[in-house]
């Protein structure tokens, strides 16, 4: 097996937008380096599942609905 293929794993702090501190482990920056999150995916809709509708803009949706309708998937 070929020597040095795998990057440097080790302890960084990540800060999360609402500026709590969490320390992991990780290949990013050097060991202390801290990782500034835009998107904190402790809050954020993609990742607590959190209640957003599907807006029908134009009618785009039923359109697609009725051109569909009796099709199986």
């Amino acid at each position: 097996m070929k020597k040095d293929t795998h990057p440097d794993y080790h302890v960084i702090d990540v800060k999360m937008t609402n500026g709590d501190i969490v320390q992991m482990r990780s290949t990013y920056g050097k060991e202390g380096d801290t990782l500034t999150l835009e998107i904190d995916p402790t809050v954020h809709p993609a990742w607590t599942g959190g209640g957003t509708r599907l807006m029908d803009t134009g009618g785009r949706v039923s359109k697609f609905k009725k051109k569909f309708e009796g099709m199986d998937f």
